[in-house]
């Protein structure tokens, strides 16, 4: 029997990378709007000064230094600033803001030849070049519902996930540590310290249920992910390991934002979906491992950017049949 393949034109799906990315941007505007609640016009001058910087680079970059047409308006960029700004406190000082989006766009993107090719999340690039410079600054973060007008000098205060990880380190009994923490309730409407995107759980969910729906993305990485996290940290807690209960580490910290918007970046993630649900539990397990023996209480950052680069072995390893293809004895 013949396969036949007919001339085109062929009928087109309707996706496209501009539309898949413009439907990131909406899934993320849930987000947006608690943080601007909570945080005010801290979390509003953030994203304008990342996702302006970041168009900026790209374009100049793309322009002068690639010799090519920049592609600003594909989405690309305004989704690397707009995660970008949502990874920092939301007190962060301008200029390391400016310097984070021309690391993350210059060495995270450009520097592999633009969209398509680079191997790392460039926000995530940005985000830990700024965290490994500026320590200090990327670790006060400010507190929820107060001076919401107020940018640089806004009160601050500590997050769940460092919260837990000095008292437990202290040795505080584990009943003190939960009397110290925000309630379930608190985490889910993102009424807790940390970085614009590392509240609100309840609004990132929404943002992967319009992804889902749109079918932008599917669900093997950020069951995955989310899923080991949840598997991994309770074993743990209740082997007795120093560490908090599962629900904290699902709803504290990056864990949502980082399963949801960064780990499932087309580029840097595998394309099977058996390499995907891999990709994701190594992500859940090196984050667990990072938050309880790490030096930092958050590591889904430095877990995605880990497994980022074992991207092209899994995709190896993974490869499906070709079609046809018969099994070697």
């Amino acid at each position: 029997m013949n396969l036949t393949v007919s001339p085109s034109p062929h009928v087109h799906g309707g996706d496209s990378i501009s539309k898949n990315m413009y439907w990131v941007l909406i899934a993320l505007i849930p987000t947006y709007l608690v943080s601007i609640y909570n945080f005010g016009i801290g979390a509003l001058a953030v994203m304008l000064i990342a996702v302006g910087a970041s168009l900026i680079f790209e374009f100049t970059i793309a322009k002068h230094l690639l010799k090519q047409k920049p592609k600003i308006w594909d989405g690309s960029a305004l989704i690397t600033g707009s995660l970008l700004a949502l990874n920092v406190p939301t007190n962060l000082p301008w200029w390391i803001i400016v310097i984070g989006a021309f690391i993350a766009i210059g060495v995270g993107k450009m520097s592999f030849g633009g969209l398509g090719n680079n191997l790392f999340n460039p926000a995530l690039v940005g985000r830990v070049f700024m965290l490994i410079s500026f320590p200090v600054q990327m670790t006060t973060w400010p507190e929820p519902l107060v001076n919401r007008m107020s940018y640089v000098d806004a009160s601050t205060g500590a997050t769940p996930l460092s919260i837990a990880k000095e008292m437990l380190k202290g040795g505080a009994d584990y009943s003190e540590v939960v009397n110290a923490l925000p309630s379930v309730r608190e985490m889910l409407f993102g009424l807790t310290g940390g970085s614009a995107g590392e509240i609100a759980a309840l609004a990132l969910l929404i943002g992967l249920a319009i992804l889902l729906l749109k079918k932008v993305i599917t669900w093997h990485i950020p069951v995955a992910v989310i899923g080991t996290v949840a598997v991994f940290s309770a074993i743990l807690f209740y082997a007795g390991v120093p560490t908090v209960a599962p629900q904290i580490h699902l709803l504290s910290g990056g864990l949502m934002l980082g399963a949801i918007f960064m780990a499932t970046d087309y580029v840097t993630s595998p394309m099977s979906n058996k390499g995907m649900i891999w990709f994701g539990i190594g992500i859940g397990v090196l984050t667990v491992v990072i938050r309880i023996y790490g030096a930092y209480p958050e590591g889904i950052s430095f877990a995605i950017l880990i497994m980022n680069a074992l991207v092209p072995l899994i995709d190896r390893w993974a490869k499906p049949k070709r079609f046809g293809e018969v099994k070697k004895a």
